[in-house]
């Protein structure tokens, strides 16, 4: 059988399509070229048909020379033998680069340490009164105005550079903000668990001055006849982003039953004991007190508040316990106290101890240095003054604002003439200039009152906590008969409320030792424009009518006296006095009962 194929075009067909040409088996097959028509050159292949499809046995053997052809020497004549050359091309158009800087400009980097207005050393500036007879002291002399005429043509010029752009300029505030409306949202940021076994109340919380990274809690059982682990005594500062472990741990021997901050130094902080001691740390050095003060010179009962005031060193503070003292204390003499009050508000000239008032929470506006508020467990809030002469003068005016004891006092912010109180079921807010009643006060809860406290941003938002685990956020502007937002914190009753200064954040601690950071939302913390002129009206208002009413009254005892006087006769009941103490207690009981075993015998009014 033959096969041809065309030796130059068609080979590579030829060996994949007929595999068969080579050898087959044992046998050999057989080639010869074969040259037909048409200058072709071809292979003529025979082999028998039986072989066909055997297995592939390749071999190795010779060159055989099947075709030679010559050069054709005509055409070999016109061949030019030339030198190789590359050559390359680009279709691409050709582009060149070219580099050029600008003339830099050589920049000095100068730091410059700025103090508050280069005061004096013996100067605070954060006392008004020291500034403003500094002031025109120096107004007063010679080179003031030669030195004014020499320095106003620089700040001039500095002011008008600054005046080239506001950069501070803010757009479209004429449009009111359409946020009020809709849910106001939540969000617990995190929670700090007491380490003791058994469960501790939190009794205090304090955030650090440096923008409120670190939170000082501590923990106190200070319920009567209580069952504490006397071993374990620890108050914890935790870092807000670590919940998992305390950065310092605070033992002093006792419980620690408040701690707080001292504003112008981190590390520093003061505590009250529970022992009647007051104690200041350096968290730098642990978590042991660096000093206590004597035994003989604390107090009696433990401590219920302790303040840091607004000093030339800033390192005095002054306290507050349940015996009905207050103390005053410098960090560099903690052995024995500056000066000490007795909460005694009786007309008698003398102080004395057991008439006094238990304070139970202390409050203090820097900006005010000389003025102080206590709360009692009486329900009476009083508003004293350190620089007075007299004791009487010291404790200045008394508030009649709950039914049992004040568990919170506080300044608001934007207005210092109005405080908050809460206590009993219900939270009140006070003018200085109405004595006799509050002039905004919130409906009687179903659940004890624990805490409150003004939110540092919005003058208008504050705070409350409950015994049965619930957070209440107020806004007068909006309600007053219930709260804007009600959060459910936990099961347990909440004993430590403190804000945050940047006011997004509330700390609250409740009684099994946990301390939740919460978020609140944006609409509650922000004030617009319009929300302190508004309130600024509603606690004029309010005042106004509380002043009218309180002139009524008092026109109408003065003329039911005048009546009585007039007829020759006094009231068939005792005169209650203005403030009840034990002792007038004792002489209106005794009177009534010889009331009613006399008959109509006259009843005396007690002094």
């Amino acid at each position: 059988m033959e096969f041809c194929c065309d030796y130059l075009v068609e080979t590579r067909d030829f060996w994949n399509n007929f595999a068969t040409i080579s050898n087959y088996g044992d046998g050999e097959s057989e080639g010869k070229p074969v040259v037909p028509g048409k200058g072709e050159i071809c292979f003529s292949y025979t082999r028998e048909r039986r072989q066909f499809g055997g297995p592939y046995i390749f071999g190795d053997r010779a060159a055989i020379l099947d075709v030679d052809i010559q050069p054709n020497a005509e055409t070999a004549a016109h061949v030019t033998v030339q030198d190789m050359a590359d050559k390359s091309s680009q279709i691409s158009t050709r582009m060149s680069s070219h580099e050029v800087n600008t003339t830099r400009a050589n920049y000095v980097t100068s730091s410059m340490n700025h103090t508050e207005g280069g005061w004096p050393k013996d100067i605070n500036f954060h006392d008004p009164e020291q500034v403003i007879r500094f002031r025109k002291k120096v107004e007063k002399d010679e080179m003031y105005t030669h030195a004014i005429l020499q320095l106003l043509l620089p700040m001039e010029h500095c002011v008008h550079q600054n005046n080239a752009i506001n950069i501070y300029e803010l757009y479209f505030s004429e449009y009111e903000d359409s946020e009020m409306g809709g849910q106001s949202n939540f969000k617990t940021v995190n929670v700090f668990r007491d380490m003791c076994s058994s469960k501790r109340p939190v009794a205090n919380i304090s955030w650090s001055p440096d923008s409120g990274s670190r939170l000082a809690v501590t923990h106190a059982n200070l319920n009567f006849q209580r069952e504490t682990n006397d071993n374990f005594n620890h108050s914890y500062i935790w870092h807000i982003e670590n919940p998992n472990k305390p950065e310092v741990i605070i033992d002093a021997g006792v419980p620690v039953v408040c701690l707080e901050y001292n504003p112008r130094d981190l590390n520093s902080l003061a505590g009250g004991l529970a022992n009647g001691q007051v104690a200041v740390w350096d968290v730098r050095r642990g978590g042991t007190p660096l000093e206590t003060c004597d035994h003989y010179h604390s107090f009696r009962e433990p401590v219920m508040s302790v303040l840091w005031i607004n000093s030339k060193s800033g390192m005095e503070f002054f306290s507050a316990a349940t015996d009905g003292q207050v103390k005053w204390w410098d960090v560099r003499k903690l052995k024995m106290p500056l000066e000490t009050l007795i909460l005694d508000i009786s007309k008698n000239g003398d102080q004395q101890l057991s008439r006094a008032l238990g304070a139970s929470v202390l409050e203090y506006e820097s900006t005010i240095p000389t003025r102080f508020m206590v709360g009692t467990e009486k329900g009476i809030v009083i508003c004293g003054n350190r620089k007075g002469k007299t004791p009487a003068e010291k404790l200045g005016v008394q508030y009649q604002a709950h039914h049992g004891p004040i568990w919170s006092v506080q300044r608001n912010p934007a207005f210092l003439k109005n405080f908050l109180t809460v206590g009993d079921w219900t939270a009140r807010v006070w003018s200085e200039d109405c004595k006799e009643s509050s002039i905004i006060w919130t409906s009687y809860q179903k659940t004890k009152l624990t805490r409150g406290a003004w939110s540092p941003t919005k003058p208008s938002v504050f705070y409350t906590t409950r015994v049965d685990g619930t957070l209440d956020v107020w806004d007068i502007l909006l309600r007053q008969k219930e709260a804007c937002l009600s959060i459910k914190v936990c099961d347990d009753a909440i004993h430590g409320l403190r804000c945050h200064d940047n006011g997004e954040v509330v700390a609250v601690g409740n009684d099994v030792g946990t301390t939740y950071i919460i978020e609140i939302a944006e609409k509650l913390v922000r004030a617009s424009k319009n929300d302190k002129a508004y309130l600024t009206a509603m606690f004029e208002r309010e005042s106004r009518r509380e002043k009218i009413i309180e002139a009524k009254l008092r026109e109408q005892r003065l003329k039911m006296r005048a009546k009585q006087e007039a007829v020759g006769q006094k009231s068939p009941l005792p005169c209650v006095p203005s403030s009840l103490t034990d002792e007038a207690i004792e002489v209106l009981t005794n009177e009534f009962l010889t009331k009613v075993q006399q008959g109509d015998a006259p009843v005396t009014e007690p002094s």
